[in-house]
């Protein structure tokens, strides 16, 4: 039971086993469920879900690594889930209550990825110096206030966005 709910939450329930692509894969199936989140629980809702999401993640991402051979495995994308929520923290104000802004997701999901794939500074250094289920964790949350902090910047030049804090 505890490996079936493992594998369930490690994999995003099943979208990190997708033949092509996992962490794409499960960062573009997040995105309805930030959108709900930031549409519905704004900026406290978004913090509270990746919380949430972080605590539990690390959990069943522990369980699997500490059951397989390989460090990382591919098919492991709640990391990728908490790190897409993350990217729309800072710009809830745009998104909650409305999907006027729709497009703030896209450029999120465009953002996350570019900075998850290409692996700088931080997201680097939690990739490949935690070889543990928390660099696992932690490289996407990197990769995830990267995005945020590009795309709170993004929507300050143009829309005078202020941050929630």
């Amino acid at each position: 039971m505890k490996k079936t709910i493992s594998y369930a939450i490690a994999s995003f329930f099943g979208f990190g086993f997708a033949p092509k692509a996992p962490g794409t894969v499960g960062s573009l199936a997040t995105l309805p469920l930030a959108c709900a989140i930031a549409y519905f629980g704004g900026a406290l809702g978004i913090f509270a879900a990746c919380v949430i999401i972080f605590l539990i993640g690390w959990a069943a991402t522990h369980y699997v690594v500490t059951h397989q051979e390989i460090q990382d495995p591919g098919w492991v994308v709640i990391d990728e889930t908490v790190g897409q929520t993350i990217t729309f923290l800072f710009v809830t104000p745009y998104l909650y209550h409305t999907l006027g802004f729709w497009w703030i997701y896209l450029v999120g999901f465009a953002l996350f990825r570019f900075f998850d794939i290409k692996k700088m500074g931080l997201v680097k250094w939690a990739d490949s110096k935690l070889c543990n289920a928390l660099g696992v964790m932690l490289d996407d949350v990197f990769a995830g206030l990267f995005a945020a902090c590009c795309l709170w910047a993004i929507m300050h030049i143009y829309y005078h966005c202020e941050p929630f804090f």
